[in-house]
Formats: structure tokens, sequence, C-alpha cells
């Protein structure tokens, strides 16, 4: 793709800044005294309508256009009033703990999500966007037809990115989202909002929820029934998640604590307990493999219980943009 939507989808995403192609675009300003290829950057980026109203936090904002600045700088064009007016109304902004990332996906529509600018927040993990959760929606993207229709449960669901992203791709009949931790959940019911969703007023049966039917900014697509539980699973039970009724479990990320994995395999296996005639849920976990001892411990103690699995192939289009390739590996569980 050209050069300004190389930028654009990095920039939207807040991408680390040394993943953009600087390098192309000093040699293109330098074989050109036309400064047209800054403008449009310019307006791809910072003062794109999606970067207006949801804007990546002020400091990055800051770091992308000191060095845009800095690019032009050091060709022999003209100054560019644009630039300096827009870094000047960057520098006379508040430092906000809140930031939005916005996500190209292939319809051309966009995941908005408002993060935490801090990695750990409020004592959870939870308030930002891991590889996996890209890895697995690309996945889901390519194989829409498995969720097409059908009731999806996420475990851990974080902020929402995988779900929204399904939800405006797949045309899954019903999503669950679910998590534990009342931050994350309170910020997963706004951003599920922020994309054009209404929650379900009601509360799923048995299972303790947060939900907040407040109305969406527009719905222009088929809207799947969307619900948010809050769900632990030291002490769901597999009756409560069969109640639920999924026809597919997924989750992204929840590899990462042996005692999180064994409450994660004690789950499954409750369900799979309870699920008497009923056809099994078919059952995708992504994870990012940062520690492999912990990963081979998930896989033995599945072994160990008897729950078959195999390795998925990974998607073959790379949709979304990582700061480094992720060793992320999909798994699918026969319960």
């Amino acid at each position: 793709p050209e050069l300004g939507i190389r930028f654009q989808r990095r920039f939207l995403a807040a991408r680390q800044l040394r993943s953009f192609p600087w390098l192309e675009l000093e040699q293109n300003l330098q074989t050109s005294l036309d400064s047209s290829l800054l403008v449009d950057i310019l307006h791809k980026t910072i003062l794109h309508p999606l970067c207006v109203k949801y804007p990546s936090s002020t400091k990055y904002r800051r770091h992308f256009l000191t060095e845009l600045i800095k690019k032009h700088e050091s060709t022999a064009a003209e100054p560019l009033d644009e630039l300096y007016d827009a870094l000047a109304d960057i520098l006379n902004e508040k430092e906000s703990t809140r930031c939005y990332k916005n996500y190209l996906l292939p319809t051309g529509e966009c995941v908005t999500l408002s993060e935490s600018v801090a990695i750990i927040s409020g004592g959870t993990t939870g308030l930002v966007t891991w590889d996996a959760a890209l890895h697995l929606a690309e996945w889901a993207i390519e194989n829409s037809a498995v969720f097409s229709n059908r009731t999806v449960l996420e475990l851990g669901s974080g902020i929402g990115f995988t779900g929204i992203a399904i939800c405006k791709t797949c045309n899954p009949k019903m999503y669950i989202f679910s998590d534990y931790h009342h931050g994350v959940l309170k910020q997963l019911a706004e951003n599920i909002c922020l994309n054009g969703f209404v929650l379900q007023p009601e509360t799923t049966q048995h299972i303790q929820t947060e939900t907040r039917g407040q109305e969406a900014e527009a719905t222009n697509y088929q809207n799947p029934k969307l619900i948010v539980a809050e769900l632990d699973w030291c002490s769901v039970t597999g009756k409560q998640l069969l109640d639920l009724q999924p026809d597919i479990i997924i989750a992204a990320d929840v590899v990462y604590d042996p005692e999180i994995t064994l409450a994660l395999i004690a789950m499954l296996q409750d369900l799979s307990a309870s699920r008497g005639d009923r056809k099994p849920p078919e059952v995708y976990i992504a994870s990012t493999i940062r520690n492999p001892d912990t990963y081979c411990l998930f896989q033995a103690e599945l072994d160990k219980v008897g729950i078959r699995w195999q390795i998925i192939p990974a998607p073959s289009n790379s949709i979304f943009l990582y700061d480094v390739q992720p060793n992320v590996t999909i798994l699918q569980l026969f319960i």
C-alpha cells in the first residue's frame, strides 16, 4: 500500500514509532521538494477524523509529530505551518491516563478501544490489548464460518478487542464477553458501546454480570446479541457455563500463570462432565509463548485430564500490525 496508508495504519493503532517506514519517507522527501506527501501523512494521522475524535496518548502524538517535523527539516523544502500548528495544539494539551487505539479492519470498519496508558493499571494486566488477542481476531476473520450464526463465549475478554472484531466481521448470533476484574468489566462495557453495539440490559442466569445497556453511537450492521458477564473461573460450575449454551468458546492470552492455567482446565473439565448428551462446544485458545515452561505445563495438564488438543494453522494474512512478530499459537481443545 502507498506510504501514507502504511503510516496511517501504524499511527491509528499506536504502534511503536520505530516500526514506521521512516527511511522510505526520507528517500521520498529527498527526491521531491514538494511537501504534499507530508501534508497527506499529517491528514491521515494526527488530523484524521478518528484520531481527532479518539486520540492516542498526548505523548505518543507529540513524539510522532516531532519525528515528522525532523524529517521535513532535513530537506530543503519550505517550512510547513500545518505541522507546527498541530504540534502547538498537542503541546497545549494535558496528559491523559487513557488513550485510544483505532484498528482498521479489512471491511473498512474500525475497532476503537479506550485503553490504559500504563500496561499494569489498577492491579490488572487486562486494561491493554495483547498480541494473542490480535492474532486470534485475524484467525477468526479468516475463518468467519466458524462463528457465523453461533453463540460465542469468550473467556478473559479484557477490554474487548477480539470480541468486537468478531462481532463486526463474523456475524455471530450471540457473543458473551466475560472477565473477572471490575475495572476491566467497566472498560469492556464502555468499549463495546463505543463501537456502536448495544449491550443486552438483562443479566445472565446464575452468573453475576455487569451489563450496561447504554445507547450506542451507531448501529450500522446486524447486531448480534451482546452480553458482558462477570465470571470467576474458580467458582463457576460447568452447568452454569452450559446454561449459556455456547457453540464456541475462545480465549486469548489466558495461559501465563500456572495457577490460572489449572483453574481454566478444571473449569473446562467440569464443563465436559456436565454436558451429558449435548454436543460439546468447540474451544480455541490463543497464547503468546513467553515462558515455554508455563505453556508446556498447560499442554501436560490437558493430557493429564484427557482433554485432546491440536495446533491450528496460523492465519495466512497479517491484518493487524505487531511491534515484533509474536510467537502466538492457537490450540483447539476437544472437550
